[in-house]
């Protein structure tokens, strides 16, 4: 490091000359480069603490035939985090960023490395980089020699570095970034390169409008194509750039436009793909295939011809794949692409003609809380709506027993919760003798009424409606669960209650007028004196709700 003292002492003096004296300074940067390249230790830490930095900002200044070496003793001294700040405070970065617009390739490349080193990690540094404009530079580079790998690759990581940022996102859009990475992706030579690329998508792939870019410039055809040619190996590096790549066009599926896109009515390119990854050994793409599948099936329009297609039995082969420890996640992602199939009615009866629910069956062995908690909401998807699917659900005696166990289940309140809806569905879509007899006698009365008394709103309304129905149809089968549960009282505290929702209180005049037509349970809705809560609510402002109450109050008055 004796060079130093006569650098420093060289470089000073450009600050009160004109003349720029490359002799005196082209052997002591050698000396100083060979050092650094050398990764002598310490070297950078001296170099900077020497003073010589202002002096290498001049140089950078005066556009000096030794400034692409002096760029690359700046790049090979702020790979140490050390000397980043001072860098910084010596104007390097404000001194370099003009260099980004050089012709000289080496120069850009050298340029590029000091300015990504030196504010790597700097946030504050990173957001005044972008309002002096360098988006538009470093991918103008990019665009300019895109077969310069070195290059390339140093400035995809600034990109990468700033992408994050809202303001850098921004500018990025306006670019037109999506079809200089595609470019890239599909030139990738290494796991590096596709990882910076795959980040970048990831980071600028939030938003709707980048998303619609992204499919418009064939990104995730790209992606796709990307993931056939690595599949089948097990090189770790090329199993994460599966991951990264099938996630983000699971992301890029999010936005409507994107996603119809890239479904083609079914004959997308991506669709394909994302079908065959159901089949795939690869875990990761059975995921990633499933949770796609769900985000195709957000459209009426797409679930029909999905069906049409044949998607249903590749999802319940890989659902059925999992059951006995298998992956969590395949399985929740298989019963939401599922349960977003079964929403038009149409699909309901095709999907319990191809025997959806007995196959979907299987899962109840699942001790999975996350898989039980999404198999009851397909399952009640299956039934919304459909008579015949409540019928057959409803009068299965396996099924039920195990639906009576997670309405007990202690230690995860969303598969009690979609337990009891599911029973409350049972009832209220087939309206059939045999179901609520079912129900009764498997114990699951006694779940609905305490579901009636759930905090959320529509839960109660579900079960209050369900009770209704049961009541209506076989109150024989539910007095004993009516009574060992005191209902009649809970129905009267719910009348009374100053803060009832309205829909609460109309459900329960509902439930109310069901029994009034019971002569065992008219007595009893006498002994608790509900025709006090009734007179109450005759004087309601709410005008629907007191002629209800004065309705039943009549019904009742007619046995007095």
């Amino acid at each position: 490091m004796t060079d130093i003292d006569s650098l420093s002492g060289a470089l000073q003096a450009l600050s009160v000359s004109t003349e720029l004296i490359e002799e005196e300074l082209k052997l002591p940067l050698e000396t100083l480069l060979a050092a650094l390249l050398e990764k002598k230790k310490d070297a950078a830490v001296e170099i900077a603490s020497s003073g010589v930095l202002p002096s290498l900002a001049q140089v950078l200044r005066s556009s000096s035939p030794l400034s692409c070496q002096v760029a690359l003793l700046v790049a090979e001294m702020a790979r140490e985090a050390a000397v980043r700040e001072p860098c910084i405070e010596a104007g390097l970065v404000t001194v370099l960023l003009p260099h980004l617009s050089s012709t000289d390739q080496e120069m850009l490349l050298n340029t590029g490395r000091a300015i990504g080193r030196i504010c790597f990690d700097n946030s504050f540094q990173q957001d005044q980089l972008v309002q002096s404009g360098v988006i538009p530079r470093l991918v103008s580079i990019i665009r300019q020699y895109p077969e310069n790998d070195p290059l390339v690759n140093v400035c995809l990581l600034a990109l990468c570095n700033l992408a994050d940022m809202d303001s850098a996102r921004e500018a990025l859009a306006e670019q037109g970034m999506a079809e200089v990475l595609t470019f890239q992706l599909k030139r990738a030579p290494d796991a590096e390169r596709r990882h910076v690329i795959l980040e970048i998508l990831g980071a600028l792939g939030e938003s709707d409008t980048l998303k619609l870019q992204f499919a418009e410039s064939g990104v995730p055809e790209a992606l796709s194509e990307m993931i056939r040619s690595l599949q089948g190996g097990s090189d770790p590096h090329d199993l994460c750039s599966i991951k990264i790549a099938s996630n983000l066009i699971v992301s890029l599926l999010l936005g409507d436009e994107s996603m119809q896109k890239c479904f083609g009515e079914g004959s997308g390119v991506v669709y394909q793909d994302v079908l065959s990854w159901l089949q795939s050994s690869n875990t990761q793409l059975q995921l990633s295939g499933a949770l796609a599948i769900a985000n195709f099936a957000r459209n009426d329009s797409n679930c029909v011809k999905m069906l049409d297609l044949g998607v249903v039995p590749h999802i319940l082969t890989l659902l059925e794949q999992h059951v006995d420890e298998g992956d969590v996640s395949v399985q929740h992602a298989g019963l939401s692409a599922l349960r977003n199939l079964a929403i038009p009615a149409t699909n309901k009866v095709r999907m319990l003609e191809d025997g959806v629910t007995e196959r979907i069956k299987s899962l109840l062995r699942s001790d999975m809380p996350p898989v039980q908690f999404k198999l009851l909401g397909t399952l009640r998807m299956m039934v919304d709506g459909h008579e015949e699917a409540a019928l057959v659900l409803g009068r299965d005696a396996v099924l039920l027993t195990r639906v009576m166990e997670w309405c007990e289940a202690k230690d995860h309140a969303g598969v009690r919760g979609e337990s009891s809806r599911l029973l409350a569905a049972l009832i209220r879509h087939s309206r059939s003798a045999e179901v609520v007899h079912a129900v009764a006698k498997a114990d699951g009365v006694r779940h609905l009424i305490s579901m009636a008394t759930s905090e959320h709103v529509i839960m109660q309304n579900e079960a209050l409606v369900s009770l209704a129905i049961a009541s209506a149809i076989d109150i024989e089968s539910m007095k004993e669960a009516f009574r060992d549960s005191e209902l009649l009282t809970m129905l009267k505290e719910m009348l009374e209650d100053p803060v009832g929702a309205i829909e609460v209180k109309f459900s329960a005049l509902g439930l109310i007028c069901s029994l009034a037509n019971s002569s065992v349970m008219k007595e009893e809705l006498h002994s608790v004196n509900m025709k006090e809560s009734l007179s109450k609510l005759a004087e309601h402002s709410n005008s629907k709700l007191a002629s209800q109450a004065i309705s039943i109050l009549a019904s009742l008055g007619d046995s007095s």
